[in-house]
């Protein structure tokens, strides 16, 4: 993968100071296309990034005559889809790490690419976005520098860099492990570590020529890992010989290949009770397959999105359910949908249920008060609103009596609840308890206890 030495010799030639010096970047980008094929383009750019890294670059001049041609090579192709993409990044936005403009001091590391001048990264946005790139194009090197400034555009590279990364993705942990063979030299401030004048074509041949040339090389860490021990069996297994019968007995399972009934049967239920209220026998035999087996409630199909639809045909079953989810992971979703859900009696029959079961999350109660309340506020036919009216304030009465919640923290929205229906029955007894417990007319009792049960009993 690497260049001959007559073809290294032609590339020094194409970028030397004095044939870049009266020549345009569009004759050199020609010249470097008339005298390489197609198929030796990569070792071209590769031998050139080498250039850039070990700043083996003497001007300006030459650095951009370097970016156009490994640019160009590839002008049919989409900044994207060229081998090179990664190093026009890498000039395009520099780390902290990355190099300095020629002569200054700078930090390597293996692979650096050098900075860039403000003058030659406008110079590169320009070449990628193929503004005015043939006006530029028939410049020389020196006139693009010593011209008035290229404007910046300022080209956005996120898109590109997310495909690199994607790209880098699909290569092994080996091959990002690598880092190149070739280091640079420490910089020094005494002249005896700068290479000669007429030493830098030979050591430019020694690295980018011959079949051990490094410029394709990479460092790749090799994990040397110790042979297992073998194994010292001291005595066969016993099975491998059955000269005794008698001492061995084959234990067969009976129950393999058989069809877990139950869980079918149980799944069955529900997907019915769904849709439709179970009979008294098909609620008892679900309870009871539920009740022998505590995780097949996972294993039946209940998500919380059908939640809704089991509360208003079959609230005994949702409540039993919820019960047994109470440990799983999900049952503040199970929550979040129950207390959101459409207010009816068969959804405070369960709210009502679960908060003297089990203890409740505060929020999710006082957010379903809220929207029972809401919901009242703004029905709009007059028989159901009284109907949901007197199902709240029945419904309060019992969270407030058994003390499931701290009437304080929502005395000012049930009492403007209560007298904004005062004319109904329910929200005036309501209103009295409330009265009676701000000025302690009244005590409540003991809060019931966790295994308690209540079932709201309203008047249809």
């Amino acid at each position: 993968m690497a260049l001959s030495i007559e073809q290294c010799d032609v590339l020094l030639k194409i970028i030397d100071e004095p044939n870049i010096a009266t020549q345009t970047l569009e004759a050199i980008v020609n010249d470097v296309i008339k005298k390489f094929e197609t198929t030796d383009y990569f070792k071209v750019g590769m031998c050139l990034i080498m250039l850039l890294q070990q700043d083996l670059i003497k001007s300006h001049e030459q650095r951009l005559v370097v970016i156009t041609i490994l640019h160009e090579m590839y002008r049919d192709e989409s900044i994207g889809k060229t081998p090179f993409a990664n190093a026009f990044v890498q000039l395009l936005s520099p780390t902290e790490q990355q190099g300095s403009p020629i002569g200054a001091p700078k930090l390597q590391y293996p692979g650096h690419l050098p900075k860039l001048t403000t003058q030659e990264r406008n110079f590169l946005e320009q070449l990628i976005s193929n503004v005015s790139k043939d006006v530029l194009l028939k410049r020389t090197a020196t006139q693009i520098l010593n011209a008035d400034t290229i404007p910046s555009l300022n080209i956005d590279l996120s898109a590109l860099q997310l495909s690199l990364a994607d790209r880098k993705l699909e290569f092994s942990y080996m091959s990002k492990s690598g880092i190149p063979v070739t280091l640079s030299f420490p910089e020094k401030n005494i002249n005896n570590y700068a290479p000669k004048e007429d030493h830098t074509n030979a050591l430019i041949k020694s690295l980018m020529c011959g079949n051990d040339a490094p410029v394709n090389k990479v460092y790749k860490p090799e994990f040397v890992t110790l042979a297992p021990p073998l194994y010292n069996c001291q005595d066969e297994p016993v099975w491998f010989n059955m000269t005794h019968p008698t001492r061995h007995q084959i234990i067969y399972d009976a129950t393999m290949c058989v069809p877990n009934m139950a869980g079918q049967e149980a799944r069955h239920l529900l997907t019915k009770a769904y849709k439709s209220a179970l009979s008294l026998q098909q609620q008892t035999r679900l309870v009871k397959e539920l009740d022998n087996d505590p995780k097949l409630v996972y294993h039946i199909g209940l998500t919380p999105a059908k939640l809704p639809e089991l509360v208003e045909n079959n609230p005994i079953i949702a409540i039993e359910m919820l019960l047994k989810l109470m440990q799983s992971k999900q049952i503040t979703e199970y929550f979040s949908v129950l207390v959101n859900m459409e207010m009816s009696l068969h959804s405070m029959e369960v709210v009502n249920r679960l908060t003297t079961t089990v203890d409740l999350p505060t929020a999710f109660v006082h957010l379903y008060i809220s929207n029972c309340i809401s919901t009242c506020e703004t029905i709009k036919d007059r028989y159901m609103q009284n109907r949901l009216v007197r199902l709240v304030c029945v419904f309060l009465q019992s969270l407030i009596r058994n003390k499931i919640i701290n009437v304080q923290e929502l005395f000012i929205e049930v009492q403007a609840f209560c007298i904004e229906f005062s004319r109904i029955r329910e929200a005036a007894a309501l209103f009295r308890l409330l009265k009676q417990l701000e000025s302690g007319e009244i005590g409540l009792p003991s809060p019931p206890s966790s295994s308690s049960t209540s079932k709201l009993k309203l008047d249809g």
